[in-house]
């Protein structure tokens, strides 16, 4: 499970907790289920006996088989379990799917391997990946009960997370560097007498517009908004919003620099 950044937007006793968040693990722990029943809960996300035989099945005949047989079969056989799948579409080895009618993609995509599909929720949509988009060896894609849009063309580098406790959303074209980490929800913790994990979470969202270029090991924050050709420097941390064309830099972000006119940001005015 992911671990979310505390929140830079203000106080949070002014947030009420989405309850929609938290109930997926109490659900998993809920007495009274078999560890059968709470396998397909995390995992399959769908009732009844078929569609975790189906699962099954599918899983054990090829999702760690490698090479060009492996690739072959996955091709074949994991759109049996998701919702929506288009031409073209390639599987690396060990790519992991959970709640897999939630997720749909589209034409000429590439899941690197060990990537892991999540779209686990009680009554989101899931993951949408649009077409052209290639995703890096060990990234996570990770819905609690959130909902995660890649748009077409995006290339999303080596091991980073995109969380979502509400809606995030990478736009067209853009560039993700490796180890970046989109955190989609947050805890509250406004609270001293009670620990950060029992006080609720809260999601505002991600908006990454089109052709946005976010260097490696860089975060973006819930509620953050970066602007369509915005530049975000290795490193940084986003909180807010950065407009569209600038570069920004550091921790919290600040913009440094406009790429239409190539003027430098008069030092002092802080982050934006």
């Amino acid at each position: 499970m992911a671990a979310e950044s505390p929140s830079p937007h203000g106080d949070t006793a002014s947030r009420e907790p989405d309850r929609r968040i938290t109930v997926i693990q109490e659900e998993l722990f809920a007495p009274g289920q078999t560890k059968v029943q709470r396998y397909a809960t995390l995992v399959v996300g769908q009732p009844g006996l078929w569609p975790l035989i189906r699962y099954e099945a599918v899983t054990t005949l090829c999702a760690s088989l490698p090479g060009a047989v492996g690739l072959f079969l996955r091709s074949k056989l994991y759109p049996w379990l998701l919702g929506r799948v288009g031409r073209n579409v390639v599987f690396g080895h060990n790519v992991v799917l959970r709640h897999p009618h939630k997720i749909r993609i589209g034409d000429d995509v590439v899941i690197d391997d060990n990537c892991c599909l999540d779209a686990k929720g009680a009554d989101n949509r899931g993951i949408t990946i649009g077409s052209g988009v290639f995703i890096g060896r060990n990234t996570i894609l990770s819905c609690k009960n959130g909902d995660i849009e890649i748009d077409d063309r995006a290339n999303i580098g080596f091991n980073c997370e995109i969380f979502s406790g509400g809606h995030v959303r990478l736009g067209k074209n853009t560039l993700v560097a490796a180890y970046t980490y989109l955190v989609g929800g947050d805890h509250l913790h406004d609270r001293t007498d009670v620990p950060v994990l029992d006080q609720g979470r809260v999601a505002k969202g991600i908006e990454v517009d089109d052709n946005v270029w976010l260097g490696a090991h860089v975060v973006i924050a819930d509620g953050a908004r970066v602007g369509r050709d915005a530049i975000i420097g290795a490193g940084a941390v986003v909180r807010g919003e950065i407009p569209p064309f600038q570069i920004a830099v550091g921790i919290p972000a600040k913009v440094i620099r406009d790429r239409r006119t190539g003027r430098d940001r008069p030092p002092g005015l802080g982050a934006l």
